[in-house]
């Protein structure tokens, strides 16, 4: 199975003018800043004179940098507020990625983990959109097992625990923009009057976890936590339902210390040098 490494070699291991390398690192770790900062702006972007203050550059540099970035289709520019942000070939590149990589079977282990301590069936969510979209389960060891989504299921944002967790974790204007998108849509079809999805989504936005009861599914509770790449965005979330017999408020704080602590594993897992690629 193909990994991919850092290079660990030192300057020594290649033959090269130092200082043309040392120029070449120094503008591409710049620019590597820039793209983390611009990838969590969102969608209104960042000022120039905000961005240089964030690298620690010049604003003479940082706009130099832009315009680099521009050029390739890494970065953009909102020309209404005069703003910047990531650019679509960041989003091409996004997606080769995630041809390459199996993000599902990085995260498995984590999942499976969870289900075996908690003893109860835990499920990764991952965001499309305005949706919430399950990807894995794993089934605990309990006999009675509760199994409230499939892989492919797909929910609007707010509606689960996982899409709840996730929408309470995205930043406020956001959240709000798709808290409209996707309201009528769940008091249409599943009857949750739109005061109560505000009200949990404070909730879970306080709380840093969601926690739903008889929402979706008669009998059943659900606890979501989001989980965070290593820019500090939210990615996805990972929830534990079961019984409303087997939930009461200390098994629901037990579970709570679990899935925070998976969350942190799966930010982990994320962040590490070694991707299990994709065999077709």
């Amino acid at each position: 199975m193909a990994s991919l490494q850092p290079d660990t070699r030192s300057h020594a291991d290649a033959p090269h003018d130092a200082a043309a390398s040392a120029s070449r690192d120094g503008a591409l770790h710049r620019a590597a800043a820039v793209l983390r900062l611009l990838a969590t702006a969102g969608r209104r972007g960042l000022a120039l004179t905000d961005l240089a203050k964030a690298a620690g550059l010049p604003n003479s540099t940082m706009h130099r940098l832009l315009q680099q970035l521009q050029d390739e289709r890494l970065a953009m520019r909102i020309e209404s507020s005069r703003h910047y942000t990531i650019g679509p070939l960041a989003y091409e590149i996004g997606l080769a990625a995630a041809q390459q990589f199996d993000m599902r079977g990085l995260l498995r282990p984590a999942l499976e983990a969870l289900a075996l301590e908690a003893g109860e069936t835990a499920y990764l969510i991952m965001r499309s959109g305005d949706e919430a979209v399950c990807i894995d389960v794993a089934e605990g060891p309990t006999p009675l097992r509760v199994v409230t989504l499939h892989i492919g299921s797909r929910r609007p944002l707010g509606l689960g625990a996982g899409g709840l967790a996730i929408l309470s974790a995205l930043p406020p204007d956001e959240r709000r923009d798709i808290l409209e998108n996707v309201t009528a849509r769940i008091e249409r079809h599943w009857g949750f009057p739109p005061e109560l999805l505000a009200q949990s989504l404070e909730e879970a936005a306080r709380r840093g976890h969601a926690v739903i009861r008889n929402r979706v599914n008669p009998g059943v509770t659900a606890v979501g936590m989001p989980f965070f790449d290593s820019l500090g965005q939210v990615v996805g979330a990972v929830t534990v339902a079961a019984a409303n017999a087997r939930m009461d408020p200390a098994r629901l704080a037990q579970l709570q210390q679990l899935l925070a602590r998976t969350s942190r594993g799966l930010r982990d897992a994320l962040s590490g040098h070694q991707w299990r690629r994709r065999e077709d």
